[in-house]
C-alpha cells in the first residue's frame, strides 16, 4: 500500500494529505442552522465531507479521517466516520483512518480487524472501516503491534505508529534519554525499523511507517538519518505551526518520504481572508493548490 500512496505522490506531485478533522462548527452557518441532533450534524458533516473530497481527489494522493470527531456525535458520528472512509476510498484517494489505536495483544487483533482486516460473522467474513492505512501508539510494546503487522501483511495496507508527535508537550515523555543517551523517540523510531524491515517495497520504504511532526524539525532530521526505510506521516503543518521549510528534513534526496497532512488549514480555508468570497469546497481546493506549490518550492520535484 506505501508504494501505491508514493506513486500517487509522484504522479500528482503533491504530498498533501487532506485531514478531515471535521467539527460541527467547522461547517459555513447555513449548514448549521436548525439542526440540534447528533443525526442532523453527522449528515451535514458527511455533505460537507463529500464536496470536499469532490473538489480535491484529483490533486492531493490522501485524505486522513480521525476518528475523534465523529465519535464525538455517537453512533450516528461513527456512520459519518464509515460513510466518510468508503466514499474517499471510491473517489480513488489513500485513506488514512487516524484512531491510534493499541491495547494487548488480543484487543489490539480487534482493533486491527475493524480498520485493517475481516471480521468473521457466523462464516460470513465482513469489513467494519475499511481503510488503507492506520495509525498505532506503539507504547505499549511489541505484543501490542504483532496483530496490526499481521493485517498489513495480509490486507496490503499500511500503518503509522506515533514516533515523535506533533503537540507541544510531546517532549515530556518522548524526549526523555535513556540509559544509552539515546531518546525515547529515538529508541521508538528503531523498534518501528525493525518492525517494517520485511515489507519494504520498490521505493525503499516499508509498510511500518512513522508519525513524525513537522513542528520538531530537529528531532525530525535525526530520525530520517536513522530510519531512511521509514515513509512518514507528518501532522503539525500550517494551523500547528509547521512550515514547508522546518519538514524539509523529512525527505529523502528523491523528494520522497512523508506525506503532509493539513487539516484546519484545508477545511477551514474559506475562514481565512485569502480565500475571501469562495465557498468552502473551492477554497479548499485553493489550499491545497497552495499547499502543493508552498511544498514543492520547499522539497523540490518529488521522484527526481
Amino acid at each position: 500500500m506505501i508504494d501505491s500512496l508514493i506513486d500517487k505522490i509522484i504522479g500528482m506531485q503533491n504530498p498533501t494529505c487532506v485531514g478531515l478533522d471535521t467539527h460541527f462548527d467547522y461547517l459555513p452557518d447555513e449548514m448549521r442552522e436548525d439542526i440540534s441532533t447528533f443525526e442532523g450534524a453527522s449528515e451535514r458533516i458527511v455533505e460537507f465531507n463529500m464536496n470536499i473530497i469532490d473538489k480535491v481527489c484529483d490533486i492531493v494522493p490522501a485524505v486522513k479521517v480521525q476518528v475523534a470527531y465523529y465519535e464525538m456525535y455517537g453512533y450516528e458520528g461513527m456512520r459519518a466516520f464509515d460513510y466518510t472512509v468508503n466514499y474517499a476510498r471510491g473517489r480513488g484517494l489513500t485513506v488514512i483512518a487516524d484512531c491510534k489505536r493499541n491495547d494487548i495483544g488480543s484487543t489490539a487483533a480487534c482493533y486491527s480487524s475493524a480498520y485493517l482486516g475481516k471480521t468473521d460473522v457466523g462464516g460470513k467474513i465482513l469489513k467494519a472501516f475499511p481503510s488503507d492505512m492506520l495509525t498505532v501508539n506503539g507504547y505499549l510494546g511489541s505484543d501490542g503491534i504483532k496483530p496490526f503487522l499481521d493485517d498489513i501483511k495480509a490486507n496490503d495496507k499500511s500503518i503509522f505508529i506515533l514516533v515523535k508527535t506533533s503537540n507541544p508537550s510531546s517532549g515530556e515523555f518522548q524526549n526523555l534519554k535513556l540509559e544509552d543517551g539515546k531518546y525515547i523517540y529515538e529508541k521508538m523510531g528503531a523498534l518501528v525499523s525493525e518492525w517494517g524491515k520485511d515489507s519494504i517495497g520498490k521505493y525503499g520504504y516499508s509498510e511500518v511507517g512513522a508519525v513524525v511532526g513537522a513542528t520538531h524539525p530537529e528531532e525530525a532530521e535525526k530520525l530520517r538519518a536513522e530510519m531512511p526505510n521509514t515513509f512518514f506521516l507528518i501532522p503539525g503543518y500550517g494551523a500547528q505551526g509547521g512550515s514547508a521549510r522546518m519538514l524539509k528534513v523529512c525527505f529523502d534526496e528523491r523528494g520522497l518520504g512523508g506525506v503532509v497532512n493539513s487539516s484546519r488549514g484545508i477545511i477551514c480555508a474559506y475562514r481565512k481572508p485569502e480565500y475571501r468570497g469562495m465557498n468552502y469546497y473551492d477554497a479548499a481546493r485553493a489550499a491545497c493548490l497552495d499547499m502543493q506549490q508552498d511544498l514543492l518550492g520547499a522539497i523540490g520535484k518529488m521522484g527526481r
